[in-house]
């Protein structure tokens, strides 16, 4: 099995300043609950899904236009054995100028295939990256998870309603 963390890249029509400060929304594409700030180092914030998953993200690393990484503590994953799975992972953010368009590489440093909340962790970052980020920076309008969504909503949204037993 693979030790490769999780890697998505989407390339968009936007300057690295503007995607950079779209990664920094991150209420406008992860989660609408989100609680805190990001961007500048030492800037922390709350992801939480009641019951289901909470983490907090502390920005470790912010180039602005470059590069944005956020590391995680007091993380639970309830769907998982290992709670604390993205315990003391990092998620980064590379954004490169190409061809007047940026490219946004994301990792989330620690989620491997080995991982037991890998291909449900990794549906749902990929669905927020490739969909709520990208739409954000393009359209204006992401697709965070939303105040008031239940879990089964945002499962089916990510395709994940069979790996974690809604189905």
């Amino acid at each position: 099995m693979s030790t490769a963390d999780f890697t998505v890249a989407i390339t968009v029509d936007a300057t690295p300043a503007d995607a950079f400060a779209a990664v920094n929304d991150v209420r406008g594409w992860w989660s609408e609950t989100i609680e805190g700030s990001s961007g500048a180092v030492g800037d922390s914030y709350r992801f939480e899904v009641p019951g289901v998953h909470r983490c907090t993200m502390t920005t470790t690393e912010s180039v602005p236009g470059e590069r944005l990484v956020w590391h995680v503590t007091d993380s639970f994953l309830s769907f998982v054995a290992d709670t604390a799975e993205w315990e003391d992972t990092d998620v980064v953010f590379d954004l490169t100028e190409r061809d007047g368009r940026t490219e946004i590489r994301f990792t989330h440093v620690g989620l491997r295939p080995s991982g037991e909340c890998y291909d449900v962790c990794a549906n749902a970052w990929g669905g927020y990256l490739t969909t709520s980020l990208r739409d954000l920076i393009t359209t204006g309008s992401g697709d965070p998870f939303r105040r008031g969504t239940t879990l089964a909503t945002e499962a089916a949204k990510h395709g994940n309603t069979e790996l974690l037993g809604l189905a």
